[in-house]
């Protein structure tokens, strides 16, 4: 396949300085970040031409780069500044926009991984969903894992890492429940979050997230300013999965979708299988403060910044 072969809408990549094709775009073999999981990434995306929180995403990439002892070359304004260029170059605009900082490559004959000099890696691609169309209107089928959630105290799960494993088998669990998405709990027995998403429950119309455990999402943040915003209550802290169960509502968010309805629980039907009141008026602001332009950084479509 020549270059001319490629559609810069199926993604623009950023590997070692170089913009590419996200198709020709790859990791070594031997870096950590592939053989060990031994990265962290942070998703932003660009809706109708506009980065959403991007400035919080970098920020909040570069501190889980500290937690785990990373550094790279680049400064909050360079490293979003290719971001802008990968979505610039790929013309999207709707995208899914990764950063990740791998370990990197280690010196023959040892595993210190100090001795490693830290990789960036960026890319756009075409926006993704974790619900489709139909799921994001009648809502999500969800079921409580039996699968636990590797514990904080073993990893820190406010550094957004590749460690899928436990979430990858609570997906699996979820598919063999006749379900498609699925929420793992600590070993309380309290919910944490699922893969990608975080989770909310609504009862007599006020919001409960779990406080530890998970992944503090830059959706899930959103939501608890938006509903201080608008006089509505949220409480951070434990929720247990049977208070999930026994919500008004429920809903998941996440960068790759925002604010999605949880119907099905469990086997148990929530609102007549229709996503809640105030589910449903969250994600209308949300989505609203978009077009409005909240939060959101422009994407120049016209002008390089390389």
């Amino acid at each position: 396949m020549t270059e001319t072969q490629y559609n810069p809408a199926d993604g623009i990549a950023f590997v070692e300085g170089v913009y590419m094709p996200l198709a020709r775009a790859s990791v070594p073999l031997t870096d950590r970040g592939f053989v060990r999981s031994d990265a962290t990434y942070d998703v932003v995306h660009v809706w109708n031409g506009r980065f959403f929180r991007l400035e919080d995403h970098i920020e909040r990439f570069q501190a889980s780069m500290r937690g785990l002892r990373m550094s790279l070359p680049y400064s909050p304004k360079e490293m979003a500044d290719i971001l802008i260029e990968c979505v610039r170059r790929s013309g999207l605009r709707d995208a899914y926009v990764q950063m990740t900082c791998t370990r990197g490559i280690p010196p023959r004959g040892t595993r210190d991984p100090r001795l490693c000099q830290n990789r960036f890696y960026a890319f756009a691609q075409p926006f993704v969903w974790i619900a489709n169309e139909e799921q994001r209107r009648d809502g999500l089928s969800m079921v409580v894992s039996s699968v636990q959630r590797i514990p904080p105290e073993a990893l820190d799960p406010r550094i957004k890492n590749f460690h899928w494993l436990d979430l990858t088998m609570g997906i699996l669990e979820a598919y063999d429940r006749d379900a498609v998405v699925a929420a793992l709990v600590d070993r309380d027995g309290n919910i944490t979050e699922g893969a990608g998403f975080n989770v909310f429950a609504v009862s007599n119309g006020v919001l409960a997230t779990p406080e530890s455990g998970m992944f503090e999402g830059m959706t899930r943040r959103t939501v608890i300013e938006l509903a201080r915003e608008l006089g509505i209550g949220c409480e951070v802290r434990p929720v247990s999965a049977d208070e999930l169960r026994a919500a008004d509502e429920i809903f998941i968010t996440s960068t790759a979708g925002g604010i999605m309805p949880v119907t099905v629980l469990d086997g148990r039907i929530y609102g007549n299988g229709k996503p809640g009141a105030l589910t449903s008026r969250l994600n209308e602001i949300y989505w609203q403060r978009h077009q409005e332009g909240w939060l959101c950084t422009e994407v120049d479509y016209s002008v390089s910044a390389a």
